[in-house]
């Protein structure tokens, strides 16, 4: 196998410069379950080293090499199951995912502002018992967070945009999904096509039957 640096990425069979090879690949437990994503270069070097099958192409973008042509991975699938363990998240992805989870939307007036001008709030703050998990965290702008205060929205006549029950959702699932806002060919995997991800869905029950 051709080093990875060797490669070169082609669009249409426009050159464009290496640096490309930083896209992103979605990857997949044996069991479809989605796992994160991973670089093209790590994608390319998984599927060499056959640790991973390519379940979708990314269109007609291919790698090229002096010898050689490899299509753009932009699914793959572990042959193999792994046990994910859950793991803290670090304090900096977490606060980026809570505002890919809301939008970037301040959910008290619903402005949508850049990061740099958004804040996060405990919903019950921590001084009165309130805990640092996704749930009883929200994306706020500035003025309402100070609006907000040492209060709780009941209390400070400030309703949340979207119930606590909906903030339930894995921040990984969120990055997920952002990224599949462009990626048509992830949505079946991450189920957010009722049509499109049927036969996906009977492949999942497949592979985990057999296991």
């Amino acid at each position: 196998m051709l080093p990875v640096f060797f490669f070169v990425l082609f669009v249409d069979r426009k050159e464009v410069p290496g640096m490309a090879l930083d896209g992103r690949v979605l990857l997949l437990n044996q069991t479809y379950e989605p796992l994160g994503t991973v670089s093209v270069a790590r994608a390319v070097i998984m599927t060499f080293k056959d640790t991973v099958t390519v379940e979708e192409f990314d269109s007609e973008r291919v790698l090229r090499s002096v010898r050689a042509e490899f299509r753009v991975p932009s699914v793959i699938r572990r042959r193999t199951y792994i046990n994910v363990r859950r793991r803290q998240e670090a304090s900096g992805m977490k606060r980026m995912r809570i505002y890919m989870r809301d939008k970037f939307r301040c959910q008290y007036c619903g402005e949508k502002k850049a990061a740099s001008e958004l804040t996060l709030d405990h919903i019950l703050p921590r001084s009165r018992g309130g805990d640092n998990s996704p749930v009883n965290i929200v994306t706020a702008c500035v003025a309402c967070n100070n609006r907000k205060g040492n209060r709780t929205p009941a209390e400070a006549r400030m309703p949340l945009l979207t119930s606590q029950s909906a903030l339930r959702v894995k921040l990984e699932r969120v990055v997920l999904c952002h990224y599949a806002e462009a990626r048509a060919e992830w949505r079946k995997y991450l189920f957010m096509d009722v049509y499109d991800d049927r036969d996906v869905r009977e492949r999942v029950e497949r592979e985990r039957a057999r296991r």
